[in-house]
C-alpha cells in the first residue's frame, strides 16, 4: 500500500498542510489565538469543513500543552472560567440561530464589525470600565453564540482583552488556556459523534512534530516584542482573517 494512501492526500497538499501548521502554530506561540482561523484558511483549499475541524481540534489542545510552559504564570484563571461559562451558554444558542439565519451573511456581518473594531483599537481606543464581572460573562455568552454560528469566537474574545487594556501577557495566556479547555470540549463532541476516524489520526500525527517549534518561535518573538508591537500584530491579524472571511462569505453567495 502506498504510503501516501493513509493521508488520502498528495504530496503537494500534505506539504501546503505542514507549512500552513507551522505558520498557525508561530502565530498561536506570538498571539495566544488565531491557530484555528490561519489552518481553517489554509486548510480549506484541500479538504472538506467536516474533515477540517477534527484535525484542528486535535492540534489545538496539543498546541496548547506545548504552550503551558511559557504562558501557565500569566493566566488570569478568573476571567477564563467566566468566560467559559458563557461560551457553555452561548454555544447552543448559536448552534439553533444556525437553523434559521444564514452563515454566510452571519460570517460576513461579523467580519465587518471586527474590522471596525480592529481600526478603532488602532486609533487608540481603550476602555478599561469593561473589565468587569458582568461582561466578561457576557462576552462568553456572545463568543459561544458566534462560534456556534462561525467559528469565530475566539476574535470578540481578544476583541475584549484589547479594549480593556489588559497587559499582552495576561491576554496570551488567557486566551490559550481558554480555547485549551474549549477545544478539549469540542473535541469530545467530535469523537462521540464518529466525526474522528483513523484517517484524522494519521493526517494528525506528522503535523505534532511541527506544533513546539512553531510555537517556541513564536515565543521568541513574543519576549523580544514591545506591547504596542504586540497589539499591532493582533490588529492586523484580527483585520486580514476578517478579509478573509468577508471573500470566502461573498464567493459563497
Amino acid at each position: 500500500m502506498n504510503f501516501l494512501s493513509y493521508f488520502q492526500l498528495s504530496l503537494v497538499e500534505i506539504s501546503f498542510i505542514i507549512l500552513t501548521v507551522f505558520i498557525a502554530s508561530i502565530i498561536r506561540g506570538f498571539n495566544g489565538f488565531g491557530f484555528s482561523a490561519t489552518c481553517i484558511s489554509g486548510f480549506s483549499f484541500i479538504l472538506p469543513a467536516i474533515e477540517i475541524v477534527p484535525i484542528i481540534l486535535i492540534l489545538e489542545v496539543l498546541i496548547s500543552i506545548f504552550m503551558a510552559p511559557y504562558i501557565w504564570k500569566k493566566i488570569d484563571w478568573s476571567f477564563v472560567l467566566k468566560v467559559l461559562l458563557g461560551i457553555i451558554i452561548g454555544s447552543p444558542i448559536g448552534l439553533y440561530l444556525l437553523k434559521y439565519l444564514s452563515p454566510d451573511v452571519t460570517h460576513l456581518s461579523i467580519c465587518l464589525l471586527i474590522i471596525f473594531f480592529s481600526f478603532l483599537l488602532m486609533n487608540g481606543y481603550k476602555n478599561i470600565k469593561i473589565n468587569n464581572e458582568f461582561t466578561k460573562f457576557y462576552t462568553g455568552i456572545i463568543s459561544g453564540v458566534i462560534n456556534g454560528l462561525t467559528t469565530l469566537g475566539g476574535m470578540p474574545v481578544a476583541l475584549f482583552l484589547l479594549v480593556a487594556g489588559i497587559q499582552p501577557a495576561i491576554i496570551r495566556g488567557s486566551l490559550a488556556a481558554l480555547f485549551f479547555l474549549t477545544d478539549i470540549y469540542a473535541f469530545g463532541l467530535s469523537f462521540f459523534a464518529g466525526i474522528v476516524d483513523l484517517t484524522t489520526i494519521y493526517r494528525t500525527l506528522p503535523l505534532i512534530i511541527i506544533l513546539p517549534l512553531g510555537v517556541y518561535i513564536g515565543d521568541k518573538f513574543f519576549v523580544k516584542s514591545k506591547e504596542e508591537t504586540y497589539r499591532k500584530v493582533v490588529f492586523y491579524f484580527l483585520i486580514f482573517i476578517s478579509i478573509f472571511g468577508i471573500f470566502r462569505a461573498i464567493s459563497n453567495f
